[in-house]
């Protein structure tokens, strides 16, 4: 016959308690459906006045741009000013969100021409070196929060990182030499003549075989 021992003391369960990723948002952020997305995906929220970038999830840094605001950020020139300050950390990268709803290449006379954001994007990606990641809607760039959050480790960053910014005259530069087959000695020789990134694009052919030869024929293509 077997024995209880009344007398000993009941073990107590132990819990281990599991800590939710926190995630660092811009305050400028907090309207955005994306937010809303990563609650329910059991994400913790912080919202900070971030000098860069839209997210951090622990040592990577987002930017994240809906196709209007890509779009209009180039227009501006915004954009290049925003990689230049995301590079500042080892680990980043930028979300261009809402291509499932809204055409990215979009040729209407308003809008920025499909080979020229062609442009932007080798510019973005050749150039600053700064990959992309295109995704769905806000669900599918919270999906993406999420995934990172839960395989990065723990790391501490500076939050304080310094603003950068490139003149116009770079600026420009950068963009032609998102071009097929245009380098940083073309793109200087053209806004030498030129002087905007319309001027080249609206010069007469034979203008601009005289200046770069065959390689014109790129800017035709964008007519």
């Amino acid at each position: 016959m077997i024995f209880e021992n009344i007398f000993q003391k009941p073990q107590r369960k132990t819990y281990k308690i599991i800590e939710k990723p926190k995630i660092l948002v811009d305050h400028r952020e907090k309207n955005s459906l994306v937010i809303s997305e990563l609650i329910q995906l059991g994400l913790e929220i912080e919202f900070q006045q971030l000098k860069v970038a839209d997210f951090i999830v622990k040592d990577v840094v987002i930017e994240r741009k809906t196709i209007n605001d890509f779009i209009n950020s180039v227009i501006n020139k915004r954009l290049f000013n925003q990689l230049e300050e995301i590079k500042q950390y080892p680990k980043h990268f930028l979300i261009i969100e809402g291509i499932e709803h809204q055409e990215l290449y979009n040729d209407e006379p308003e809008g920025m021409n499909g080979n020229a954001i062609r442009g932007v994007l080798l510019t973005i990606i050749l150039n600053y070196k700064v990959p992309i990641i295109f995704t769905k809607d806000e669900k599918d760039t919270a999906m993406f929060i999420n995934v990172l959050s839960r395989k990065q480790k723990k790391a501490h960053l500076s939050l304080n990182p310094k603003k950068k910014s490139r003149n116009k005259d770079e600026q420009k530069q950068f963009i032609l030499e998102g071009f097929p087959g245009i380098g940083p000695a073309t793109a200087k020789k053209l806004l030498k003549e030129f002087k905007t990134i319309k001027g080249i694009i609206n010069a007469p052919l034979e203008k601009l075989q005289k200046i770069i030869g065959k390689k014109s024929d790129i800017f035709k293509l964008i007519d």
